[in-house]
């Protein structure tokens, strides 16, 4: 392995281990810049899961508390998320992947845009338990058509006033279990060869460190700044993701 790979691995798996640990989600959005100078495309996308799974485990045991203490909310959202990836899958092949992932870009870039400059946050308090199903479906739906599984719960969760250690215990073990079923499938399909292994060696270990690192700085977030943090990503995610299309 050169100087130069070693380089983006671990400049990948600290950016991204960073992130999930501090928010919970957007590892893919800060490590696969780096992973794809020097990976392939597949063996980039293996790598990013693989790491996002391991380390995002750390940030769930960080909010076990509050998932128990409310996991029918989970559940909601959880449950038809899990339903929604195969279906996502089943439909890559009659839809643009790229037009959808664009149009989600758009609605990310408006939402976040818009309120990340505002004094007042957006607040939607009433209990939506069919709209939370919805959501979940749909990111389910979207993780496995678009790989883009976070983005429309992190949108609707940043509307919702709760403690930040409420919202994180939805986000953490709904984009684990989207992951690992990620995970899963590129183990089937033959993505983890030997240079993605060889891959892992380098980020799994700064990842682990990195997203410790991400768990410390959430810890020292008020409720108000952790919201204003997942507005702050949709942005982020949406012009990622236009970015990765239009390159």
């Amino acid at each position: 392995m050169s100087a130069e790979t070693l380089t983006y691995l671990v400049l990948g798996a600290f950016a991204g281990g960073f992130i999930n640990g501090l928010a919970g989600t957007g590892t893919a959005l800060f490590a696969m810049g780096f992973y794809l100078v020097v990976l392939e495309p597949v063996s980039a996308v293996a790598v990013v899961a693989m790491m996002a799974t391991l380390t995002g485990l750390q940030g769930l045991w960080q909010a076990r508390i509050p998932v128990f203490d409310q996991p029918k909310r989970l559940l909601r959202f959880l449950v038809p998320g899990v339903i929604g990836v195969p279906l996502g899958l089943s439909v890559l092949d009659i839809i643009d992947a790229g037009a959808l992932r664009i149009t989600i870009a758009t609605l990310l870039i408006v939402y976040g845009g818009y309120f990340s400059f505002r004094a007042n946050l957006p607040a939607f308090s009433r209990r939506t338990p069919w709209i939370d199903a919805l959501v979940g479906f749909v990111g389910g739906v979207l993780g496995g058509a678009a790989s883009a599984s976070g983005a429309l719960l992190v949108l609707w969760l940043s509307l919702r006033p709760w403690s930040k250690s409420e919202t994180r215990a939805v986000l953490q073990p709904y984009n684990l279990t989207i992951l690992c079923l990620t995970v899963c499938l590129l183990f089937f399909k033959g993505a983890y060869d030997g240079a993605t292994l060889l891959a892992l060696l380098v980020t799994i270990p700064t990842g682990i460190i990195a997203a410790q690192v991400g768990i410390m700085v959430f810890g020292h977030l008020s409720d108000t700044g952790f919201r204003r943090l997942l507005i702050l990503l949709t942005l982020m995610m949406g012009v990622g993701i236009t970015l990765s299309e239009i390159f």
